[in-house]
């Protein structure tokens, strides 16, 4: 394996960034003549040079129907979160509607199918004819403004026709990830109240069909509240079809396509998304309107370096995550771009599909995961190689931290070690990336595998968790937290805003706490160092440990479990589950219960929530409180039993070394 010397590395590509804010965001004043260094100096001391920067960018980033008359009213100790009060304005509008006059024929989208070589290309005017078709679809089916309609559906058009119709009509969507079980399904739908769901025949990836008709057809039995299904067509297999199930493209054929897009207010939501907490109740987050839409818009121009016109970004993220929603869709098209919709696997049909999709259609940016990158680089580089990638200006990464050996190879292989990286940290709560290598001064060194400086406006803190002080020192280590408030920042959790206070806003008063740790050197560079929680990072997906040790102990046999995440060299981290099963359970069905508590975990959550490893034992390191000493877990999943400290607070410290044994025992026969 090439090693790239840790030393800094300079880029040897031009880089846009604000040094020449004239030519950027006109009218912008003082600001006009700052580089990046100078700004953020500027916006960190003085509160109100920050509130004046997200006005004028407000102002100028997005088309307004009405203008607003506050730039913010933020409280961060009672998580109080409002930005551009007064302004109405329509998402839709800014993702398709203003770019009419001027790129109307210029392709929006580009619909990588499963199949290599299937591409499909979406004009503006067809994408504007396909929204306002579906949005009078769902007016005329009794949605309003206010109401919440659920989608259910692969990446591809259909998909973002939906997502820009409901905001057309004031719906806020919420896109559920097409390989959540029923059951998964089915809690979201209730939680939101959708009045309305959306999904798709059959979905298409890596070659497999998965069947999400099906699947909808099991969450809805429980679901009183959905009054349509709608049934989009990707293979045109027969499914079934109920009293409540309307064909998609069929209705909606028969519609105008002019629907006029209604003024909403700033703070009107635009989405739930739901991401897991360490609770066993996935979170709602809500996304505002305009604020999510100003700070999109702005990350994906600045720290991916995006020229709209020329530009093609490759963002293979599917749809119903986070990374999907700002920078497939809403941050690409809101900035008049062309953006990608990968709806395949990065080994499918094999390991070079990124690489041939990245030469056949010319992309110039491509956004991926850690886990996707430590899965390829363990074949031959001629997987890479033999395509020619010469257009790729910007390589991007997103999800769990980027280790070394990753960042050399992408750097090395596909960036031809001169191409940017971006290596970004952020999450669903932030709307949009927070910390990156750019934008900053041009020539400014990238250091491997560390997002390194805070977006444009924000104060990333180190907290001590122990005494609850910054941490003011370099280099140091602590909980990660943002002093400032930003327009991107999740406003609540869908019906529990209470919740929303104690999980983001209570621990350190006063700060959003992201619930990362990170780390600062000397230079003051930042590199995060994962969750500090009970929450697992899964090749980018988040896990909240307490979900999945629902779905184990739902078991008949199981008495407790207790589950953490443990490093993983391709998923970055894996989730790994001690058992206790009940009293009378035969040793001869251990095998059985082991596959079918993995089944339960797949069918109650997803795949990628099963546990890689499941250790049944009798006993767990627990308090005399009762508390699950998880940290001593994580060292014996890790065997680092040197670490495993003191354990005299326990209540039966024997529970210890049986547990190390069984672990032994099972790395050994597994």
């Amino acid at each position: 394996m090439l090693r790239c010397p840790l030393q800094l590395v300079r880029l040897r590509l031009p880089v846009r960034q604000l040094s020449d804010l004239t030519t950027k965001f006109t009218g912008l004043g003082s600001f006009s003549n700052l580089n990046y260094d100078q700004l953020q100096s500027s916006l960190r001391t003085d509160s109100s040079q920050c509130e004046q920067f997200w006005k004028l960018i407000g102002e100028q980033q997005l088309n307004w129907m009405q203008p607003f008359h506050t730039v913010s009213d933020c409280d961060l100790k009672s998580a109080k979160i409002a930005w551009y009060l007064g302004g109405k304005l329509n998402a839709s509008a800014n993702c398709i509607d203003r770019h009419l006059a001027t790129r109307a024929d210029q392709t929006a989208l580009i619909w990588e199918q499963d199949e290599p070589g299937n591409q499909v290309y979406i004009t503006y005017k067809q994408l504007h004819a396909e929204v306002c078709r579906i949005a009078s679809l769902l007016l005329q089916s009794g949605l309003q403004a206010g109401d919440t309609a659920v989608l259910y559906m692969p990446t591809g058009p259909p998909v973002v026709y939906c997502m820009l119709a409901c905001a057309r009509i004031g719906v806020a969507h919420s896109v559920v990830f097409a390989g959540f079980s029923a059951e998964a399904l089915a809690a979201r739908i209730q939680d939101v109240g959708a009045k309305v769901v959306i999904t798709t025949d059959q979905a298409i990836r890596g070659g497999k069909t998965v069947e999400l008709k099906r699947t909808v057809d099991a969450a809805v039995k429980s679901c009183p509240m959905v009054e349509r299904v709608f049934v989009s067509t990707r293979t045109g297999a027969s499914v079934p079809m109920g009293s409540i199930d309307v064909p998609l493209e069929k209705n909606a054929a028969a519609c105008s396509a002019d629907c006029a897009a209604e003024p909403m207010d700033s703070e009107q939501p635009l989405f739930v998304l739901y991401t897991s907490g360490s609770t066993g109740k996935p979170k709602g987050l809500v996304h505002s309107t305009a604020g999510y839409l100003v700070y999109t818009s702005l990350t994906h121009q600045h720290v991916f370096d995006y020229r709209p016109g020329q530009d093609i970004f490759g963002c293979v993220a599917d749809v119903g995550w986070i990374t999907g929603h700002s920078y497939v869709v809403y941050g690409p098209l809101a900035n008049g771009g062309t953006t990608l919709l990968f709806e395949s696997t990065p080994a499918y049909p094999d390991v070079g599909r990124y690489w041939e999709t990245a030469e056949r259609l010319g992309l110039t940016h491509i956004y991926l995961s850690p886990t996707s990158l430590r899965m390829l680089l363990r074949y031959s580089t001629d997987f890479v190689t033999k395509y020619d990638l010469s257009r790729l200006r910007v390589l991007g990464c997103v999800g769990e931290p980027l280790n070394h050996e990753a960042w050399e190879w992408y750097h090395r292989w596909v960036g031809g070690g001169h191409r940017d990286i971006a290596d970004t940290w952020w999450q669903t709560e932030t709307g949009g990336v927070c910390i990156a290598p750019r934008p900053s001064a041009e020539g400014a060194p990238i250091l491997p595998a560390m997002p390194m400086r805070p977006f444009y406006g924000l104060e990333p803190v180190l907290m001590d968790p122990a005494t609850g002080a910054e941490v003011t020192e370099s280099p140091a280590e602590g909980h990660l937290c943002m002093r400032r408030p930003w327009p991107g920042m999740a406003r609540s959790i869908w019906g529990d805003h209470k919740r929303f206070a104690e999980t983001y806003y209570s621990q350190f008063p006063g700060l959003y706490f992201t619930g990362d740790g990170a780390s600062r050197d000397a230079q003051g560079f930042l590199h995060i160092t994962g969750r500090v929680d009970d929450v697992i990072n899964v090749t980018g997906h988040r896990l909240g440990t307490a979900e999945i040790e629902d779905a184990l102990d739902s078991h008949p046999a199981v008495s407790e479990t207790a589950v953490i995440g443990y490093p993983h060299k391709l998923k970055g981290e894996a989730v790994y589950a001690f058992v206790i099963l009940k009293d009378g359970v035969s040793i001869d069905r251990l095998g059985d219960l082991r596959r079918e508590l993995k089944r339960r975990v797949r069918d109650r959550i997803a795949a990628y929530a099963v546990p890689e490893k499941l250790l049944f034992t009798d006993g767990l390191p627990k308090t005399r409180s009762g508390k699950i000493m998880r940290r001593i877990l994580k060292r014996i999943a890790a065997e680092d039993y040197d670490s495993i400290g003191d354990i005299s607070t326990l209540a039966d410290p024997s529970v210890v070394e049986a547990l190390k044994q069984h672990h032994d025992l099972y790395q050994r026969h597994k």
